[in-house]
């Protein structure tokens, strides 16, 4: 039987005691955001197991150290999505950080709603906040798939079963719809159904695809958008669908083949129709409206190139592959960064353009390729390696098969539930060329040039090539002076294509010089 707090027993917990958990809570590190959200998932932890507090008192200490985390939590995610991601130990730390307290915060409320499931003692004081105290949870286990996203991993089953058995809840409580002060302040209002609708839609926008620093964005575009989701139990005109009975990831409406009770379809209704407006609210003014909190992001070409990541996946259509998938077996050398591309191109090897090299670089691993198509590379990374890898990577690929250096471009990432990491990579040219770059008319010499890497023997119908230089070179302005095997070509530039943390992949207009 439960301990009650003021009657009789007492609980075996420091924050029993209002005023010491006031005392806990003020002397958390002001200034160290990490520890001091390590000790409130401590202490949440804590109370989750500790047992005798009524549900009133025990709702009140997880408000309380809810609250307190706010500021702390933000700023671990803020440190966390600036950090270099080859700092291995310092991301562990933050994402361990953040991801506990989620989960911890979302047992802790879930607890509360089983607790008075169960009738335990202060339930009746806290039955008029069960739609808060439901839909904290459900943002909790919202932001649980975030984390788990932002690594790219797959998204434990238990978060779709507890978000499934909580909206099941408050739908047969009658307030799965109502709309409620989730969190004081101006982005607080929200009802359970669309802390649910966000989940489900952040699952459903295929975010492995995006660099952690855009899926911060998308996130916070799906929480802005969320008012107007769409779900209904026929399908309608909506593009997903979730089974409450038997909870697992969202999927695409056209993959289920019955009808069954516990089916939910839902979709960005309203949302898509507006998030196009924002995009050509964004495009007009170059700036995020102040009343749209994408996390303090302006940079216009970032926040744009997210919306429509989000505006193809919520659409009737979702994106189609350039090309057919084919299932193969096989292995494929990488290098990855651009230093590291060229410098195993060697341009003092080969007079025959045989840019092939013995592949024994500390820097060169061999993954499995499962898949290819004539766009690139579906494959199996090795376990314990890569640490260097994210979306948008510049990389260097050797087939089995050929003697030449390629070079690709990481599109997506994710872990099964095996802990495999599987990789998509974009094929950008099957055979790069290492050349040398410097500003027209610098009269730099030969041995002052940059190093870049030429995608194409020849120029294509508009008389372009594409050259990955250095990040920051390429500026829209400058011609270039290409040095090819002794020969020299001007470079006029055309167009960038895409840049990256160490590269920049741009398109010019080539001449020969004059002898």
């Amino acid at each position: 039987m439960a301990l009650n707090l003021f009657g009789g027993g007492k609980v075996d917990h420091p924050m029993a005691d209002p005023k010491r958990a006031r005392e806990i809570v003020s002397e958390l590190p002001a200034n160290n955001a990490s520890k001091a959200l390590e000790e409130i998932v401590e202490w949440l932890e804590s109370l989750t197991r500790t047992e005798g507090f009524k549900l009133d008192r025990r709702l009140e200490v997880v408000d309380m150290l809810d609250g307190a985390a706010k500021n702390h939590q933000r700023k671990v995610a803020q440190e966390y999505l600036s950090l270099q991601r080859n700092q291995k130990y310092q991301e562990n730390k933050l994402w361990n950080g953040a991801y506990g307290f989620w989960r911890q915060l979302g047992e802790a409320y879930v607890l509360c709603v089983k607790q008075h499931e169960s009738g335990f003692s202060g339930a009746a004081t806290v039955k008029k906040s069960l739609p808060m105290i439901v839909a904290r949870a459900m943002r909790a286990l919202t932001l649980q798939v975030k984390w788990t996203l932002l690594r790219y991993g797959p998204v434990e089953p238990r978060v779709f079963q507890e978000m499934s058995r909580l909206y099941q809840f408050a739908e047969s409580q009658g307030f799965a719809e109502s709309v409620i002060a989730v969190y004081p302040g101006a982005h607080g209002q929200g009802s359970v159904r669309q802390e649910f609708l966000k989940g489900l839609m952040l699952t459903a926008s295929s975010t492995d695809g995006l660099t952690p620093a855009r899926q911060d964005v998308a996130e916070r575009a799906v929480a802005h958008f969320s008012g107007h989701f769409r779900m209904s139990k026929t399908p309608d005109a909506l593009n997903y669908c979730f089974n409450l009975a038997e909870p697992r990831a969202p999927v695409r409406r056209i993959t289920v083949q019955e009808a069954a009770p516990g089916l939910r379809y839902f979709g960005a209704g309203e949302g898509l129709p507006r998030l196009d407006a924002l995009i050509g609210q964004i495009q007009q003014s170059g700036a995020v409206p102040a009343d749209v909190d994408l996390g303090g992001i302006q940079e216009k070409n970032l926040v744009i190139g997210v919306l429509k990541h989000l505006a193809m996946y919520w659409s009737d259509k979702p994106p189609a592959r350039s090309s057919e998938r084919r299932a193969t077996a096989g292995s494929v050398t990488v290098v990855p960064g651009f230093s590291e591309i060229f410098n195993t191109l060697d341009p003092a090897s080969s007079d025959d353009l045989d840019f092939s090299k013995d592949s024994s670089s500390p820097a060169t691993e061999n993954w499995v390729i499962v898949n290819v198509s004539d766009g690139g590379y579906g494959a199996i990374v090795p376990p314990k390696k890569s640490e260097w890898l994210k979306v948008g990577t510049l990389v260097g690929l050797q087939s089995e098969t050929s003697k030449h250096w390629g070079v690709g471009l990481v599109r997506r990432i994710s872990s099964d539930e095996h802990q495999q990491r599987r990789v998509g990579v974009q094929l950008v040219t099957k055979s790069a060329l290492p050349i040398k770059v410097g500003k027209s008319g610098a009269g730099a010499a030969a041995s002052d040039l940059q190093p870049a890497i030429l995608l194409s023997t020849a120029p294509d119908a508009k008389g372009e090539v594409g050259v990955i230089l250095r990040e920051g070179l390429f500026n829209g302005r400058d011609s270039l002076d290409m040095l090819v095997r002794d020969k020299g070509y001007l470079l006029m530039p055309a167009s960038m294509v895409e840049d990256g943390d160490d590269f920049d992949w741009a398109r010019f207009k080539v001449m020969q010089r004059s002898a």
